[in-house]
């Protein structure tokens, strides 16, 4: 469903044509259009509220059942001879077919068949670029060194480049490295250079923008889809070694190597920004030298085509966030970066995407946001809404330190001592209600004048735990006399104890 919502995103939001949908997603132009076709046959309007498991039935109903000699297999060999027939399409074969069988296959899966029964022919295309159409990025095969004044380590800077289409204006500038969040700043960069952007990008199939490359449907990365949605544009990665996909990007990447790497082979760098700074330099005498064969340049053919083509950039730039994918615990929380956020407890064992910014933390089930928390760095710890919380959950979370400590002083000041003491050793206080409730507990089991008693032995002893309580009650150890003579009943002022005062 994840793909049918994309052809729907890139047709009413993107407004690419069903031929350019299929291409970006690595699917035939009759699913794409077959797609669009029951969207608007069932009276949907985008963007729409239903779930995955609502649109799959609005747009799938079940089909009925056909006798196959209603539906006979086609003939792929006599399909296969008639193809090579000049003018003849496996559209109007497929017409033919349907004229003489009503209840046959539809065309996508008379297309799909045919193609698994025929040999592949791999051909060779011409590529023709459109004004504003294509974006190709990559890196460069070299690097530059940039010196660390401190140390003298050298270390390896990438060069990222991209290549408009139509003119071929060339953005570069130099990252530390190739991974996602230096992959991602340098697209929005790159948008920034060029004031707007293309309707499609094409990118290598490095594991920044492509998670797992595939010939027919190549997994976008999370966080590149993000990019994206965000801007308003599409991802066709090329083919894996295919660089005729790409070869605008790959001349462009040689051109900068050439015209701008080699010229600073000689020259020393400290800092990124220095680079950077020389790159932008001859980058901007690279895009207005002149073209060899064609009048102009790049910096001219670019605002003749590409710039009046380009998309305008959004209010915002794009906020770098990163997806990864998690199980709810069963305690209704999942586990991001050592912290924990809670999720509606319905989902517990269920698997979430989660999306991380600087600030937020989102959590995604069926692509539909369940939850929202400002991001921790306190490891071990835990972010939780009460709303999120079964209800038995939400009356333990209304329990305060005071009430607890209140309900202790009915059995006496010992056990209010106890409860205190195992409360301020808590960094928080919530991580010990249990102990204190099981405390509690054991006087409804043995009564509260034992309790006290053996309260007051475990503050003497130094050992306010609960098993420590539970031994002394189980062995009759409160009865026994404590080896120093006169101990106060609870102690006044204590290095480790603030008291029952302090949550008052």
């Amino acid at each position: 469903m994840r793909k049918i919502r994309e052809v729907l995103r890139l047709k009413f939001d993107a407004g690419l044509s069903v031929r350019k949908i299929a291409i970006s997603l690595r699917i035939s132009s009759g699913s794409a259009g077959n797609y669009l076709h029951r969207f608007n046959a069932c009276g949907l309007t985008w963007p729409t509220q239903l779930s995955d498991a609502e649109l799959e039935r609005c747009l799938f109903p079940p089909a009925p059942t056909v006798p196959s000699d209603q539906r006979p297999m086609p003939d792929w060999a006599w399909t296969h001879a008639e193809l090579r027939r000049p003018g003849v399409t496996l559209a109007l074969l497929w017409q033919e077919y349907r004229l003489a069988h009503p209840l046959g296959f539809q065309y996508s899966w008379y297309c799909e068949h045919y193609r698994l029964w025929a040999a592949k022919v791999d051909v060779v295309m011409r590529q023709e670029h459109r004004a504003g159409e294509k974006l190709f990025v990559d890196y460069a095969g070299q690097t530059a060194p940039i010196i660390d004044r401190r140390t003298g380590e050298i270390r390896q800077a990438q060069i990222f480049v991209a290549v408009l289409g139509a003119s071929s204006y060339t953005f570069a500038e130099a990252t530390w490295s190739q991974q996602l969040p230096d992959w991602l700043g340098s697209h929005v960069r790159c948008f920034i250079f060029f004031g707007g952007t293309a309707q499609i990008l094409v990118p290598d199939n490095l594991r920044s923008g492509v998670t797992k490359a595939h010939r027919y449907e190549p997994d976008i990365n999370p966080s590149y889809r993000d990019l994206a949605e965000h801007y308003g544009v599409a991802v066709l990665p090329a083919r894996s070694r295919k660089p005729r996909d790409k070869a605008k990007v790959e001349v462009g990447v040689q051109v900068v190597e050439r015209w701008i790497l080699a010229v600073l082979r000689n020259r020393q760098f400290f800092s990124l920004g220095e680079l950077n700074t020389a790159i932008s330099l001859l980058l901007d005498r690279l895009n207005h030298k002149p073209f060899k064969k064609l009048p102009g340049s790049r910096r001219s053919a670019f605002e003749a085509f590409d710039q009046p083509a380009l998309q305008g950039l959004p209010e915002h730039a794009y906020v770098y966030a990163e997806w990864k994918k998690v199980r709810v615990h069963i305690d209704y929380h999942v586990e991001v970066d050592g912290h924990y956020y809670s999720v509606p407890y319905q989902l517990v064992k269920h698997q979430l995407d989660v999306r991380l910014t600087a600030q937020i933390v989102e959590c995604f089930h069926a692509n539909q946001r369940v939850a929202s928390h400002r991001r921790s760095p306190h490891k071990g710890r835990h972010t939780t809404q009460t709303e999120q919380m079964p209800k038995s959950h939400r009356e333990h979370a209304e329990w305060t330190p005071q009430r607890l400590i209140h309900w202790a002083e009915q059995a006496g000041p010992n056990t209010a001592g106890v409860i205190a003491y195992i409360l301020e050793r808590r960094i928080h206080p919530q991580h010990g209600f249990r102990a204190c409730l099981g405390i509690l507990r054991l006087g409804k089991q043995h009564g509260e004048e034992r309790l006290e008693a053996a309260c007051q032995r475990a503050l003497a002893l130094g050992a306010c735990s609960y098993k420590s309580l539970e031994s002394i009650l189980r062995q009759g150890l409160e009865r026994l006399p404590l080896a120093q003579q006169n101990l106060p009943l609870l102690p006044e002022e204590h290095i480790n104890l603030r008291g029952p005062g302090y949550y008052h």
